[in-house]
């Protein structure tokens, strides 16, 4: 395996050492703008991860389509983390982006330990659900480099939207003051 970028390890250290205060089987939400860092910097949780490493979420595989930032909040928060805040294990439901169409349940059973990472996780009912709320940020230019050469080319129609999606969620929710964890992803 490559070694990771020291943003990316620095900010898994950061969220490890927090993690390692939570109760057991804590629910960690990552978010923060394209190209920040997320998916790596979680991965990096994951496998530094101190005995059973927890279930992984990634919020690409709920997105519905290009222009569903916002949806996919809301199922992560209506059906996997409402219903576990509840004591009932919990569901997600994968978007297949080749057919275009929604796919398969992931069943979610109490007393697992979630990271869950992704552009829009981070809304205020979901951070009422957690117990770790991290928000990755860096420089726009930066970001937006790292996100483009990241999808070879699969992003590029996508950005303008996407950026506009994402300054909705942001100006709705105002993730970065609901997080407990203000990390950069920039060397």
């Amino acid at each position: 395996m490559a070694e990771q970028p020291a943003r990316v390890t620095r900010n898994a250290r950061a969220i490890a050492a927090a993690a390692a205060q939570l109760p057991r089987h804590p629910i960690i939400l990552i978010d923060g703008p394209s190209g920040a860092g997320k998916s790596t910097t979680a991965d990096a949780v994951v496998a530094a991860w101190p005995g059973e490493a927890p279930l992984l979420v990634r919020m690409d595989d709920v997105y519905p389509g290009w222009g569903g930032l916002a949806q996919a909040g809301e199922h992560v928060e209506t059906h996997l983390l409402e219903p576990l805040s509840h004591g009932v294990a919990g569901r997600w439901r994968r978007y297949d982006w080749h057919a275009e169409r929604l796919a398969e349940w992931h069943d979610v059973a109490l007393g697992t330990s979630l990271v869950i990472e992704g552009c829009g996780v981070l809304t205020r009912g979901n951070a009422a659900r957690a117990n770790l709320r991290v928000w990755l940020d860096g420089a726009p230019d930066a970001r937006k480099r790292r996100a483009l050469e990241r999808d070879r080319g699969g992003f590029d129609a996508h950005w303008d939207e996407w950026t506009a999606q994402m300054e909705a969620f942001e100006s709705r929710h105002h993730p970065r003051t609901l997080a407990d964890l203000v990390l950069w992803a920039d060397d």
